[in-house]
């Protein structure tokens, strides 16, 4: 069937997973694209209708994207009111690929009555490139992850040695992969972690599958990142799926709007400037009760003040998250850091705070987002991976470009003790850390010269226009 394209406006059509650490980069996406492509460009933005208020309160009120709800159908063991991967269980996280699989028909009507030129879609819907090319639109895959991660767990060459791979096999990077890499192994405990994604539920297609078969079956690969950050991983990537990679650029965060919290504000405000450190884990990142015990002491021994955010997973106690959180904490504690040490469960400003001038470090997860927010508002990075694609970030981050450091841990279990924590905080916060502040002072210059960013994204543009025609 001929494409669809015509000289002009190009129309692309975004379909992330139901998930916000999904949504929100593919939002990036959307807004960068709307307003670097202007009139060219018209943007849709198709997500599970009870995202949608959500997804509008993350858009400027002025924005032109048209917002499209799809229904989620229902699959037996799914929560009714499931719409998204939070707070829900990792058996409704399952039950939920199934549900978006079944969403085909919907996808397949919108797409034919919309007619877009390209469809952007997500990790989870590995039947949508060839939905798409019979109607005669180009399906464009866009990974929220960094390509170091793709690099090292999902291209074919990770399977050459069988369907089934063990934690010996994952421990060591797949054939071909960069040898300048900072990552020659990883440990026991972080491959046991990616078995996951071979791991196969109720017969479902594993993780691994359905992403392959994305990348396999789209007309072209999206990824966040540039070559002067991922180059070596961008050429493996490109090499083993043999197809167009367009880099859109690091999609850097946009300033926050409004103001800080009055009562946050204040507490800072009480600091001298850079000293404060702030410690945050996400929305969907969960510590364990003895990692929250060494957390709070090792920031304890710093001896700096600090402020520190932990959430927890639904308890089946009904516990609420303040009495979760109370219950963590050693005793004593909150006495000894009485005045200099917050501790606080819930959403909060994370941008703000981070942008806030007595705010000098940032001990997080290394999820991708909040790696970025970190930089750009000049935080000293400290990484405390807990899953998936964060142990890359901090691969990337600490080692490839060494703008931060990771705080230590065993090799056979990951475990970490306060003494880790104190060392890696202090490490950036001083004169010991001169090299990695150095280049993290450069990469933040590099990330916010608006030159640079509008050059990726107008290439990124360009690349769209090319590719339509082909």
């Amino acid at each position: 069937m001929a494409s669809t394209a015509t000289s002009s406006p190009l129309h692309v059509l975004l379909f992330p997973w139901p998930a916000f650490g999904h949504i929100s980069p593919f939002l990036q996406l959307a807004r960068k694209l709307s307003t670097t492509g202007g009139a060219a460009i018209r943007i849709s933005f198709l997500s599970i209708a009870g995202n949608i208020p959500r997804i509008t309160t993350l858009l400027p009120s002025d924005h032109s994207i048209a917002i499209i709800p799809l229904d989620l159908p229902r699959v037996p063991g799914l929560p009714a009111d499931a719409t998204s991967t939070a707070d829900m269980t990792p058996a409704a996280a399952e039950l939920l690929k199934l549900a978006v699989d079944l969403t085909k028909p919907q996808v397949e009507s919108l797409l034919r009555h919309l007619r877009p030129h390209f469809v952007v879609f997500d990790f989870g819907m590995q039947w949508l490139p060839s939905l798409a090319h019979s109607l005669g639109i180009k399906s464009l895959f866009f990974s929220v992850f960094a390509t170091i991660c793709t690099a090292y767990n999902t291209v074919p060459s990770r399977r050459l040695h069988g369907p089934n791979p063990t934690v010996d096999d994952l421990k060591n990077p797949p054939d071909g992969f960069p040898s300048t890499s900072s990552v020659s192994t990883i440990p026991s405990y972080l491959a046991a972690d990616f078995l996951y994604i071979f791991k196969r539920f109720d017969n479902d297609t594993c993780v691994y599958d359905r992403v392959v078969a994305c990348l396999e079956g789209c007309t072209a690969i999206v990824a966040k990142t540039c070559m002067e950050l991922e180059g070596q991983y961008i050429n493996y990537v490109e090499s083993q799926f043999q197809k167009p990679f367009l880099l859109a650029g690091p999609l850097v965060p946009e300033p926050p709007s409004g103001e800080l919290e009055e009562r946050w504000a204040r507490w800072l405000d009480g600091f001298p400037e850079k000293s404060v450190v702030f410690s945050s884990f996400g929305s969907e990142t969960f510590l364990s009760d003895e990692a929250v015990k060494e957390l709070v002491l090792g920031l304890e021994m710093t001896g700096l003040p600090f402020f520190v955010v932990l959430n927890f997973p639904k308890n089946t106690e009904g516990r609420e998250e303040e009495e979760e959180l109370r219950r963590k904490i050693p005793e004593g504690f909150g006495e000894r850091v009485k005045g200099r040490g917050v501790l606080h469960t819930g959403w909060v400003q994370q941008q703000h705070i981070l942008s806030h001038k007595s705010v000098g470090c940032f001990v997080c997860h290394a999820g991708l987002s909040s790696v970025m927010e970190g930089v750009v508002a000049e935080c000293q990075l400290v990484m405390l991976p807990q899953k998936g694609d964060q142990y890359f970030n901090a691969a990337l981050f600490a080692r490839d470009t060494e703008v931060g450091v990771e705080v230590e841990r065993r090799e056979e279990d990951g475990i970490f003790g306060r003494e880790g924590v104190c060392e890696a905080v202090k490490k950036v916060m001083t004169e010991s850390g001169r090299r990695v502040r150095e280049n993290h002072r450069k990469l933040k210059e590099f990330l916010m010269d608006k030159e640079v960013q509008e050059k990726f994204m107008v290439e990124f543009v360009e690349k769209l226009k090319e590719l339509s025609l082909a």
